[in-house]
């Protein structure tokens, strides 16, 4: 049986075709950190369940699947979300406008494009698939940035109880999916997000205000707000009204 408690063994799982297979996260690898467990599938189903216990997917083609769970987790309180001088002048400079799942497709096509073009892409057409899914489901969610009609950043992810857990975002402007994060993070308290998953540590997340989280900690916060893995009936509220609205 799984030990819930921290240790020093380390071992990769190869996951069941139970959709319900939870590797122990303190037995996850420390060369690379994280890596948890490989294969299983993206059927939504098992995306939900392991979200739910802090694991994701992050994986290159041919790659088999691999599921991640940092011993340090990057993460941002909406209500400390570091609004610098030189961004709220970016968004006084232009009329920006935003909006909620209006474009979720577009949203993830453009991070892949965007990840291809720097590093080779992780978000396959399996994981652009899979994610589709999940919104379709009500889990997964996206922010959108438009200047003069034209979609110029924003981001994707999962939400459940009261926790976003951040996926991928992208910038065709310059600061436009920083204006997003600063969007969402304005919008958190209506639909009761009290914090947004980062995964990994940036530079570029830490000076918005992330902060690193230990796993121990991490764990207890997931089992405070995300009871039983409900989707997040007020941001899909928020979703369906697809306007565009100004800043």
């Amino acid at each position: 049986m799984p030990n819930n408690q921290e240790n020093e063994k380390t071992e990769l799982i190869l996951l069941t075709e139970s959709p319900y297979d939870t590797p122990n996260p303190h037995n996850a690898l420390q060369d690379p950190e994280g890596l948890s467990a490989v294969g299983g599938d993206l059927t939504a189903t098992r995306l939900i369940h392991l979200y739910s216990k802090g694991f994701f997917p992050w994986f290159s083609d041919p790659d088999p699947i691999l599921w991640w769970h940092p011993k340090e987790r990057c993460a941002l309180k909406p209500t400390q979300f570091h609004l610098a001088k030189s961004l709220k002048k970016a968004i006084r400079q232009k009329p920006w406008k935003f909006s909620v799942n209006r474009a979720f497709e577009p949203v993830i096509q453009h991070c892949s494009a965007l990840r291809a073009d720097k590093e080779g892409t992780w978000i396959s057409d399996d994981i652009k698939s899979a994610y589709t899914e999940l919104h379709h489901l009500g889990y997964a969610h996206s922010i959108e940035i438009w200047l003069d009609d034209e979609l110029v950043g924003g981001f994707y992810g999962v939400a459940m109880g009261n926790i976003f857990f951040g996926e991928s975002m992208f910038s065709l402007q310059p600061n436009a999916s920083k204006i997003a994060l600063k969007v969402f993070c304005d919008l958190a308290s209506e639909c009761d997000i009290e914090l947004i998953d980062c995964q990994v540590e940036s530079e570029h997340l830490l000076s918005l205000g992330a902060t690193l989280i230990d796993r121990k900690d991490f764990l207890t916060i997931l089992e405070d707000f995300i009871i039983t893995p409900k989707k997040n009936t007020k941001l899909i509220e928020i979703g369906q009204n697809t306007q565009k609205h100004p800043l």
